[in-house]
């Protein structure tokens, strides 16, 4: 006989005060919304309701939530799918603050005062006690009642299987239409509840390698949010690592005094992704192996559910990625995740007015950003104008930036116009900000702050319309605390703020990068190229590239001009190239095996003869002691030195 234990949790039926309330989207299309209630609010797929969800599994007019004497009540409107409050299915209910209202792919946590419901709300906590009397029983589909018109005519036809294969039916057709991998958990266990009577249960998600606790959702129906559902720390070890179903047999217990609980594996792809927890205070409503054989099949139909969610958010993030490249304008190269970080970054803030400050080492591409910033803006069509605040002495950077009345020095023959007003209506991009001087910092910081300012030698204030990026090189945190960089100007240009990643952080990028500057490169030099030997790609690869994505440029453009091959071939490339990457292992290493050889066996021998003083060296090698001193430390000679100076 089907035993059920669904009835509403205790109510309040004393008055309460006409406290503020809200309902906050926990979960769904609308995460993180507020609605206000101030009398009643109607809940569905329609157009005419308060919240419109739109959601398959949410009927036309789903749930409404209305306010009466102090009171709260919500109420399923006949619904096709059910509206669950903590995790149970309810007609009408009285709310509470912290009760979670659930329907289709989304959850509500309804709130009074603005109080926040309790911290261990669906918390699980993981114990290192195990029943003595659990049974392992295997989760071999032979042992399952399986889904097929044949199993299901050989089945008696008794009331409770009926009852659960019609509940298996609505659970797939439940499951079936979330598509929110973080309220699918949720939703999944409320409809647990609805066909096993367990007084408190939990799904634990995991991740597939670490096996950390990746997603916990817990209820327990007696005591509400503020009880903390236990699991074992064994159990949990058990079901995750065998793969086998879990009942503890309280008829032969004594330590859990009538307590029997229900554990299976979540599976995906044949690996551990989870478990569902159950479990019963009662010998009247003790759990069974009729209910974990349907436990099982529960666990089987959510597992699909879970993996098909997540799936269909990877899949939305990457078609939203891929949107995002397509429709973005910029002449960058590169395809790893630190470069899809960025095109996500400037497709963000393009669209503002923002202030932006760029950072990254020399040659990582700050200007190629500022610039795609600007083309992807309202302003691509107005100027876009850079400056580099480290070219210029302070004089002429000021009369440049600001431009000067006539007569204001002496060479100042005519007005002239500055870089912020060339700008006006466009984008105004500052490289190495850094290096401004004091003064000028302090100048500039008026700019910013008034969106004026007066031409050298002149009286007038000119208003502008500029959006303003800066770019460097440098700490400018740390220069703030040297007092190098005035701290209100830091803060006026650090409203956003990116770091671009050095080359050495994305190697994955290094051959497309270098294929698409030898292409460039031998356009521009009338020269058929076929492409880079797999030799000359293996030193590019390990080769640490301390000048960015500019030096990789400067690599390819000199095997262009001096090589000969339809191939850039390994000797093409600088000599620095060669010198610091390690042998690559291929049939012609050996040669710049030798050549490498050759230069540290002189370089020893020069040294010997100078008594160990670089510069002497030098002199006799006929080359600078800086380029020595460089030379050898891509030979990587300095512990070779060390140990030859101790024999």
């Amino acid at each position: 006989m089907w035993r059920s234990r669904l009835g509403c949790l205790p109510e309040a039926h004393a008055q309460r005060l006409d406290l503020a309330a809200k309902l906050h989207v926990t979960g769904g299309p609308l995460r993180n919304s507020d609605f206000d209630l101030a009398s009643i609010l109607t809940i569905g797929s329609g157009a005419g309701n308060d919240i419109v969800l739109e959601d398959p599994a949410v009927s036309a007019r789903h749930c409404s939530v209305a306010r009466s004497a102090g009171q709260v009540f919500l109420t399923d409107l006949d619904s096709r799918s059910g509206t669950f409050v903590n995790g149970i299915p309810v007609k009408q209910r009285e709310l509470r603050s912290g009760d979670e209202i659930a329907m289709g792919a989304s959850i509500f946590r309804f709130d009074e005062n603005d109080r926040q419901p309790a911290p261990s709300a669906r918390r699980v906590e993981i114990s290192e006690g195990e029943a003595s009397t659990v049974r392992a029983l295997a989760s071999d589909s032979e042992q399952l009642p399986a889904l097929t018109p044949q199993s299901l005519a050989s089945l008696p036809r008794s009331a409770r299987l009926a009852r659960n294969f019609n509940a298996l039916l609505q659970l797939c057709r439940g499951v079936s239409c979330l598509r929110d991998a973080e309220s699918l958990p949720w939703q999944l266990l409320s409809m647990t509840f609805d066909m096993i009577p367990a007084d408190r249960g939990a799904i634990v998600l995991v991740e597939e390698d670490s096996r950390e606790v990746q997603t916990q959702v817990a209820w327990d129906r007696s005591s509400g949010p503020d009880q903390p559902v236990h699991v074992s720390r064994t159990i949990m070890h058990r079901v995750l690592e065998g793969g086998a179903s879990l009942l503890d047999d309280s008829t032969a217990a004594t330590t859990y005094s009538g307590v029997t609980f229900l554990c299976v594996p979540l599976h995906s792809a044949n690996k551990p992704i989870g478990l569902i927890y159950l479990e019963s205070s009662t010998a009247a409503t003790a759990l069974t192996e009729d209910d974990l054989r349907l436990l099982t099949a529960i666990a089987s139909l959510g597992s699909v559910a879970i993996e098909n969610a997540r799936q269909f958010e990877r899949l939305g993030s990457e078609n939203q990625r891929l949107r995002a490249e397509v429709s973005l304008t910029h002449d960058m190269v590169g395809r790893s995740s630190r470069m899809r970080d960025v095109y996500s970054f400037i497709e963000r803030v393009a669209p503002t007015d923002s202030t932006v400050l760029i950072y990254g080492e020399s040659g990582t591409g700050k200007e190629l950003v500022a610039n795609a910033i600007h083309n992807n803006s309202p302003r691509k069509n107005r100027p876009f104008v850079a400056l580099n605040c480290a070219a210029l002495t302070e004089t002429l950077l000021e009369s440049e930036l600001f431009g000067h009345e006539k007569g204001a020095f002496t060479s100042a023959v005519s007005q002239k116009k500055g870089f912020l007003e060339v700008a006006e209506g466009g984008t105004l991009f500052l490289d190495e900000i850094g290096e401004l001087s004091l003064i000028l910092q302090a100048k500039l910081l008026r700019v910013l702050q008034e969106r004026e300012f007066v031409r050298v030698g002149g009286t007038r204030p000119i208003k502008i319309n500029v959006r303003f990026l800066a770019a460097t090189n440098k700490d400018l945190q740390k220069c703030v605390r040297e007092e190098k960089f005035r701290a209100d100007l830091f803060h006026r240009l650090n409203v956003i703020s990116i770091a671009l990643p050095s080359l050495r952080e994305r190697p994955e990028d290094i051959p497309v990068l270098a294929e698409h500057f030898a292409l460039r490169h031998a356009k521009n030099c009338n020269r058929s190229l076929a492409g880079i030997s797999a030799d000359a790609m293996a030193y590019l690869r390990q080769y640490d590239w301390p000048g960015n994505v500019r030096e990789l440029e400067n690599a390819l453009e000199r095997a262009v001009v001096i090589g000969s091959s339809d191939k850039i071939l390994a000797e093409d490339l600088p000599e620095t190239v060669l010198e610091s990457a390690k042998s690559p292992g291929s049939a012609s290493a050996g040669y710049h095996d030798a050549i490498r050889n050759l230069k540290k066996q002189m370089i020893l021998s020069a040294l010997e003869q100078a008594g160990g003083n670089i510069t002497e060296a030098a002199k006799t090698l006929g080359v600078h002691a800086n380029y020595l001193h460089r030379l050898m430390r891509n030979l990587e000679l300095r512990p070779t030195l060390k140990r030859h100076a101790g024999e």
